[in-house]
């Protein structure tokens, strides 16, 4: 019988598919979800069609592989890069995100953001979803930590896809949510 390593494995969606169809695959390396070798996975890399990298900053990783290709900046939509400028610190005993002063000028306003859906229940349409800053690859994954999801309460059920969606509503930055997020979109629809 084989041992495991002393250094804990890194896990991903193929490790536990392996898994269960009767061989496991252990991925050394550092911590990491299902991301080609190069550029770490969380942190400091976002979207960009041909490598998978962006510039500090950009929340996510965006697999190079994707068939879904990355988001684009647009007028008028906050960005991602805004977004990822959130800091953690540790107060109490607990993370609480320090927000620049650009973003806390956002904080309960009507806004544009853009993302991908990701389905907190089953069904083609949501009311309430996570929408992230880079598409998912794996149903088992978030491809992105709180800088890059945003929790949405919609006013109408969106209906889910792959493609990425703008939506406008009211904008809360979250220094104490139970969940971890650090945003929120209230009575959002998607935008003209």
């Amino acid at each position: 019988m084989k041992t495991l390593p002393t250094q804990i494995p890194t896990l991903c969606c193929r490790t536990i598919l392996t898994g269960l169809l009767g061989g496991l695959v252990w991925v050394s390396g550092p911590l990491s979800w299902a991301a080609p070798p190069g550029p770490p996975a969380f942190g400091t890399v976002g979207s960009n069609a041909s490598t998978g990298v962006a510039g500090p900053g950009m929340p996510g990783y965006h697999d190079p592989r994707s068939a879904v290709p990355p988001l684009s900046e647009k007028a008028g939509v906050l960005s991602w890069r805004l977004f990822g400028q959130v800091r953690p610190k540790i107060e109490k005993n607990r993370v609480v995100p320090q927000f620049p002063a650009e973003l806390q000028a956002f904080n309960n306003a009507r806004v544009k953001v853009q993302g991908f859906v990701m389905p907190l229940d089953p069904g083609t349409t949501q009311k309430h979803f996570l929408l992230s800053s880079v598409p998912t690859s794996c149903a088992f994954c978030i491809p992105a930590g709180p800088e890059g999801l945003i929790e949405v309460h919609s006013k109408t059920a969106i209906k889910v896809g792959i493609e990425g969606i703008v939506l406008e509503g009211r904008l809360q930055l979250l220094s104490t949510d139970p969940t971890g997020l650090y945003y929120r979109l209230s009575d959002a629809a998607v935008a003209p």
